[in-house]
Parts: C-alpha cells; sequence; structure tokens
C-alpha cells in the first residue's frame, strides 16, 4: 500500500494519467438504431464497439481529470456535427439503455475485413453467446494510472529490490481493493432506471419499463457471465493465470470474454501474456453509466471522484479476500445497480451487513478524513458524492425517471436534437 502519511509521498498522490472510453449509439429521427454503415472510418480515436452503429470514443492519455473531460467532449462534438452532415441526418443516444429496436437485425455485427477480420468472428461468438440486445447497453470506461514519480517514491520506502515487481504487486492489490469497494462507483453513476417495452418484448415499441434498477447494465441482467469469477491476486502471474483458466475450462472463449467491471491492463492492446511478460500499466474501472445529464456523457466532478477513490484504495491495507469475499464482492456490485439504496443491503469486509446508501456514506467519510490537508475542492467533491446518498433525489438515476418517464425514447430524442443543434450554432 502506498506509504501516505509520508509527506513526499502525500504531495504526489493526485498525480496520474487519465484515459476514457465512451460508447454510444447512433439512432435515426424515429428513435430506432441507425443501419447506415459507419461514418468514421479511418478515425484512429472514434471506432465502432459490438455493432456498426455502436459508436466508441478512445480518447488519449491525458494528465488531468478536467483534461480527460474536455478531450471526450472534444470528440463527442465531432461525432455529432458528423451524423448532422450526413444525407439523413442521425442523432447520438444519450443513454446506456437502447431505444426501440424492432428486432436484432437493428443490431448488425461491426464487420471488419482482412487481419481484422477476427474481430468480426469474435462479435458473432458474442452474439450466438450472450445475445445482441444486451450488447446495446453502452457506458464509459475510466482508466487510471499512477505516475512513475509517486511510484518511484514510494517503491524507495517500500523496502523491495524490483521495481517491476513492486508496481505489479501494488497494481494486483489496487485491483483487490477495487472488487471489495468497486460498488460504491457503480451506485454513485448509476443512470439508467427506465428502458423502452422493445427491450423486453419484440415490436412492443413506445412503453416506458422500469425494472427496479438505476443501472440495468450493472445489474444482473447485464454484463456479467454465467458463473462468478474468482481471481488469484497473489501477483500478477497469477492475476493472469487465473482468467486464463477461464479460457482453458471452457466457461471464456476469450480473456475480453470476462465481463467483470475491473480489469489490469498492460500498455497497448489487452493481453493476458503481455500482461504477465511486460506487467501492468493501469488499471480500468468498466461501470460508469452515461449521464444523458451532461454532454459529454460523464460529469467531470465523477472523473475526479474516481480518481480520489483509486488513490485511497491504494493507500489501504489489504485484508483477507477469499473465496466467500470474493462472491459476496459481485453480489455487493450488482445489488449496488438498484434504484432503491436505502432497501438492499450488501455485505462489507469485515461481514457486517448494512444498505448500500448506508455503507456509501461509511466510506465516504473515510475518505473525507483521508483527504482532510487537500484543497477545497476535493471536499467539495467528496460532498457532492454523499449527498447522493443522503437523499435518493440527488442521485442521476432518480432524477433521471422523474424527467424521462412517460416517453423514454420520445424525451430522449428531443434531448438528441437539442443536443445536435448546439454544436452546429456554435461552430
Amino acid at each position: 500500500m502506498l506509504h501516505s502519511n509520508e509527506k513526499q509521498i502525500r504531495e504526489l498522490l493526485l498525480r496520474g494519467s487519465f484515459g476514457l472510453e465512451k460508447e454510444s449509439l447512433r439512432v435515426d429521427a424515429q428513435g430506432f438504431l441507425s443501419h447506415t454503415p459507419d461514418p468514421f472510418s479511418g478515425e484512429k480515436h472514434i471506432v465502432r464497439d459490438f455493432c456498426e452503429n455502436q459508436v466508441e470514443i478512445n480518447t488519449p492519455v491525458v494528465h488531468s481529470y478536467q483534461e480527460a473531460v474536455a478531450t471526450l467532449e472534444k470528440y463527442n462534438r465531432q461525432i455529432i456535427r458528423t451524423l448532422q452532415a450526413l444525407p439523413e441526418p442521425e442523432y447520438l443516444w444519450p443513454f446506456s439503455n437502447p431505444p426501440y429496436i424492432r428486432s436484432e437485425k437493428d443490431i448488425p455485427v461491426a464487420q471488419y475485413y482482412g487481419e481484422e477480420a477476427a474481430k468480426t468472428e469474435y462479435r458473432n461468438y458474442l452474439s450466438d453467446r450472450y445475445g445482441r440486445y444486451k450488447m446495446t447497453f453502452s457506458g464509459i470506461h475510466f482508466n487510471y494510472s499512477f505516475s512513475e514519480e509517486l511510484l518511484q517514491a514510494d517503491y524507495a520506502l517500500s523496502g523491495e529490490s524490483d521495481y517491476q515487481r513492486y508496481k505489479d504487486n501494488f497494481y494486483v492489490a489496487l485491483a483487490e481493493q477495487a472488487a471489495t469497494y468497486g460498488w460504491l462507483m457503480v451506485a454513485v453513476t448509476a443512470s439508467s432506471p427506465l428502458l423502452d417495452s422493445s427491450y423486453a418484448a419484440k415490436n412492443q415499441t413506445g412503453t416506458d419499463l422500469f425494472n427496479g434498477m438505476a443501472t440495468s447494465r450493472c445489474s444482473e441482467i447485464g454484463y456479467w457471465n454465467s458463473f462468478t469469477p474468482v481471481f488469484d491476486y497473489s501477483g500478477i502471474e497469477g492475476y493472469a493465470d487465473s482468467i486464463l483458466q477461464y479460457v482453458k475450462d471452457g466457461l471464456l472463449k476469450y480473456p475480453s470474454e470476462l465481463y467483470y467491471p475491473i480489469r489490469l491492463k498492460p500498455k497497448g492492446a489487452y493481453d493476458l501474456e503481455t500482461l504477465k511478460r511486460e506487467g501492468a500499466d493501469h488499471i480500468e474501472l468498466r461501470m460508469f453509466d452515461l449521464n444523458p445529464l451532461q454532454e459529454s456523457g460523464i460529469d467531470e466532478r465523477d472523473v475526479l471522484f474516481a480518481q480520489l477513490f483509486l488513490v485511497w484504495l491504494a493507500a489501504k491495507p489489504r485484508q483477507p479476500f477469499g473465496l466467500k469475499d470474493q462472491v459476496q464482492a459481485v453480489q455487493n456490485f450488482k445489488n449496488a445497480a438498484r434504484f432503491d439504496l436505502k432497501t438492499v443491503k450488501i455485505v462489507v469486509p469485515n461481514g457486517e451487513v448494512y444498505s448500500v446508501a448506508t455503507a456509501a456514506i461509511r466510506v465516504l467519510e473515510r475518505m473525507e478524513a483521508f483527504y482532510r490537508d487537500f484543497p477545497p475542492e476535493i471536499q467539495d467533491v467528496l460532498a457532492f458524492e454523499k449527498a447522493k446518498f443522503l437523499d435518493p433525489e440527488n442521485r442521476y438515476a432518480w432524477k433521471i425517471r422523474a424527467q424521462f418517464s412517460g416517453g423514454f425514447v420520445e424525451k430522449g430524442m428531443q434531448l438528441a436534437r437539442q443536443r445536435q443543434r448546439k454544436p452546429m450554432e456554435s461552430d
């Protein structure tokens, strides 16, 4: 764990690098998924995710949370301008949950050719195994790496003799802590309380569905495998091999098929052999919903909070995290996806049971104490997050349900059209 009480470490705690990945769906003027080819061919930072009409922004690495959000906004505006300029203008759907879906034909698998043909093969496999409807859930992934200056300074205090081993163990311990407490990030970013009826019943469009979830993609019906994964947190090789074992056992076809909210990644493409050979470069949190209340899809304060959260976790002492704890951690993630967090419970590491709201307040109070000597903006962000649990009406999901009920897709399209006009008017 970080020697966070040491002055030289404390001064470096918030130095790190950020990267955001944002998935969104292209829709036509009626609120159905687009059937046109991908219009962003050749764009390095704008790619396709599962299907042809699912756009993904991969921002370059930056060194502040403000720059991360500003970069995401830049590419978001570029996408909107391109869609507006099409012969038949299209729109960027602002929610994690999809709009109208007539059938799986509305969700065409992304087509790749030549040397990249394996990407389409993989998507066809996912389509067969999980169904295409689930793949329309969109969100934001938060990537963070601690600065080398910070890690080198902490390494000097650690008494260890191998920096790469120290760094790998640091990130493995961080992944373990994030698995223990990551339910909090689900709860603070959940923004998807409404679904259209067509998600549940073919050709039944235009009726709002509320399934008791604040985020469907992180809930039981969202991105989870048919088994509960258990990881080896003893070191980077053990961690990678515990994922590869699921491939060997036939539970997964590819490591990237593992739907888990936390992922350790090497530099470059995600590859577990590279992770073992070259070590961990950063951690990825994969549970953020698209926030339709923000044009970029994410509130800047949540990006800063994610950094504060990971730094706080990195400074915590490790605790036992065995099989039972890991299984419970998965259930905690799913429980935190619910709409009413005062009635649903989670089990915290010492075995005590609290409502999600109460457990969240307890964690945030510890974070407030940890950051007591930091600038006021830090305490302001922690207070902003804490307010979501003191009064549920401060949560995004509650605001969105109140604002977009009674015509979820229709009102969502009104927002998409409004966002479409704004960049054009400002150009």
